[in-house]
């Protein structure tokens, strides 16, 4: 039987796994998806919680988390295409141009 630990050991393990991803990545496509990697952690602790723990509603914040993620992704694709339009390459390193 799967008990509220095995989720959040499982939520912890993608969350490790996407936070290495965004710390050692370059590029911004691998960035975005370690972030939404990230993500789904969270969702996966919401979700836990409400099911274990009645009282807690983590199926709404689960809701708006992925609300707010498809927002993300959408706002990071086109940073991602403007950088890609303007030099050709997605390397972060070399995404300098959105500085001041």
């Amino acid at each position: 039987m799967i008990g509220l630990y095995h989720y959040l050991g499982l939520a912890s393990l993608l969350f490790c796994i996407g936070l290495y991803g965004v710390l050692t990545r370059r590029n911004a496509v691998a960035v975005l998806m370690s972030l939404e990697l990230m993500f789904n952690a969270v969702n996966i602790n919401l979700v836990a919680f409400s099911h274990y723990r009645p009282e807690i509603t983590g199926l709404a914040f689960s809701l708006f988390v992925i609300a707010i993620a498809a927002c993300e992704v959408t706002v990071g694709v086109a940073l991602v295409l403007s950088v890609y339009r303007n030099q050709k390459d997605i390397d972060l390193n070399k995404a300098t141009s959105l500085r001041w």
